[in-house]
C-alpha cells in the first residue's frame, strides 16, 4: 500500500466572512496526477470523506484531494456563504477556493446541497475544471437544456437507486451534459457514497484513470 500524506488547514475567500476549513490528502511522494476537489451535503461534513476512506483512496489513486467544510457548517460554521441554502452561489466562490488553494485543473465532487456551488461553477468556469461528479445534487433544475448542452466537461453522474427524489431529478438534468456518464448505485440512497463506499471508490478511480 503506497504511504499518503494527510494534513489540514483553512482558507479565505472574499466570498465569505471568515476563513473555510479543509482536509488534504496526497501521495507521500511523487508528483499528484490529478487535484480533486470533494464537497459535501446539508446533514456532512469534510469529516465524511476522511472516514469512510476517500481521501486515503484518491491519494493512492495518485491524486491530491481537498474537501473542504462548505460555509456555514462543520469547522467553517462560522463563516457566513455567498448565498443563502438551496440558491445558487456565484461561480467565482470555487473558482476561488480552487486559486487559493492552488487546485489547478481540478476534478469536482459535488453530493446534494453543493450543487448550489458546483453548478455555476462548471456552467461558469469550464476551463478550471478536468471534470465533475455529481451525486443528486440540487439546483439541477435552475438551468436550461442549453447550459447544459454547452458544458463539454468529462461528467460521471452518481446516484443511488433508492434516491427516489433527488436522484431521479438530478438524473433527468444532468443527463443534458454532453459528455457524461452514469453510475446507478444499487441498494444506496441518497448519501450513496456512505451506504457503498467500496462501489463509490471503485467508480470513481475507474473514472479519474479515464482522464
Amino acid at each position: 500500500m503506497s504511504a499518503v500524506k494527510m494534513t489540514e488547514g483553512s482558507v479565505h475567500v472574499e466570498y465569505c466572512t471568515s476563513p473555510l476549513f479543509y482536509r488534504q490528502s496526497e501521495p507521500a511522494s511523487g508528483e499528484a496526477r490529478l487535484c480533486v476537489l470533494l464537497l459535501h451535503g446539508i446533514r456532512f461534513t469534510s469529516e465524511n470523506w476522511l472516514n469512510i476512506g476517500t481521501l486515503e483512496t484518491l491519494a493512492k489513486a495518485g491524486c491530491r484531494a481537498v474537501a473542504i467544510d462548505l460555509p456555514g457548517f462543520g469547522q467553517s460554521k462560522s463563516a457566513t456563504g455567498p448565498a443563502a441554502v438551496g440558491e445558487l452561489a456565484p461561480g467565482g466562490f470555487l473558482k476561488q477556493v480552487c486559486e487559493k488553494l492552488g487546485l489547478h485543473s481540478v476534478v469536482v465532487i459535488s453530493p446534494s446541497l453543493s450543487g448550489m456551488y458546483s453548478l455555476p461553477f462548471v456552467m461558469g468556469h469550464q476551463p478550471a475544471i478536468r471534470a465533475y461528479i455529481p451525486v443528486a445534487p440540487i439546483c439541477t433544475d435552475k438551468f436550461s437544456a442549453e447550459q447544459y448542452r454547452a458544458v463539454q466537461i468529462p461528467t460521471l453522474i452518481v446516484y443511488g437507486d433508492k434516491d427516489e427524489q433527488l436522484g431521479e431529478l438530478s438524473l433527468g438534468n444532468l443527463s443534458k451534459l454532453a459528455n457524461h456518464k452514469v453510475v446507478v448505485m444499487k441498494g444506496a440512497g441518497h448519501p450513496c457514497y456512505l451506504d457503498d463506499p467500496d462501489t463509490w471508490h471503485k467508480a470513481v478511480v475507474e473514472f479519474l484513470h479515464t482522464l
